[in-house]
């Protein structure tokens, strides 16, 4: 897998030298000089893990990782933070702004390569007890260790977004490929999904509003899922939809 790591410091020597080393170590490396622009890089290249300086101009390294763990696209990045200023005072700062660790400086090279080498373990970890597999041949989901026995409209649904992760279908295509020529509701796409959603999490599938769904393997997802079919609407149509399935 090919992490992506990016370093936000106003010191350039220290840019240079953390991105020189751990590219050895065949990580993708972005840097930015504030926590401004380190975010606007954040957003664009979706790093797994960020490492983020404390003391910096426009915004500093508290105000930073706020603003990322109060981002959506940003919720799982992990954030390590780097500081000359090594008191319990300051650590406890940065862990209740949403660090997850907390490195002193100056950086010991050999220190920093092996905390970044456990924190990303940690992540696939993660994201390896939140994949999904299907098995077409045996008609089951699993989900890490879990295996999900699905209705048969449900299985056909899930098989049709995973089998091209990242495309979006739109809801005339589920329809013609999922149901074919059998006339349902017009929320019966919305029931089936919120209960896909319920059984293999909410991180999977993705609404893209006024379009259609696509699937997105765990740790891929930008997009927080859509609800669109509220519990009242769903519940009118999930007799109908349950006779279908």
């Amino acid at each position: 897998m090919g992490y992506r790591i990016l370093l936000i410091d106003d010191e350039d020597d220290i840019l240079e030298f953390v991105k020189y080393n751990l590219e050895r170590d065949d990580y993708e490396v972005f840097t930015a000089s504030n926590g401004a622009e380190g975010l606007n890089v954040a957003l664009k290249v979706k790093p797994h893990l960020i490492l983020l300086d404390m003391m910096m101009p426009v915004l500093d390294g508290i105000e930073t990782c706020k603003a990322i763990r109060n981002s959506p696209a940003l919720k799982n990045v992990m954030v390590v933070f780097l500081s000359a200023v090594g008191s319990e005072e300051t650590q406890l700062q940065g862990y209740n702004a949403g660090a997850d660790d907390y490195i002193n400086k100056p950086i010991k090279m050999n220190i920093l390569r092996s905390r970044v080498q456990a924190i990303l373990k940690r992540i696939v970890l993660t994201e390896s007890s939140q994949e999904i597999t299907i098995d077409t041949e045996h008609h089951l989901v699993r989900k890490g260790d879990q295996t999900i026995i699905l209705p048969r409209k449900e299985f056909a649904l899930l098989h049709l977004l995973y089998s091209e992760p990242g495309k979006l279908f739109t809801r005339e295509e589920i329809y013609r490929l999922v149901w074919g020529n059998i006339v349902v509701g017009d929320r019966t796409i919305d029931v089936h999904i919120r209960k896909l959603r319920q059984k293999i999490g909410d991180n999977h599938i993705v609404t893209v509003k006024g379009l259609g769904y696509k699937f997105e393997h765990a740790g891929e997802s930008q997009d927080a899922p859509d609800n669109a079919a509220s519990t009242d609407t769903a519940e009118v149509v999930e007799t109908t939809a349950t006779t279908e399935a």
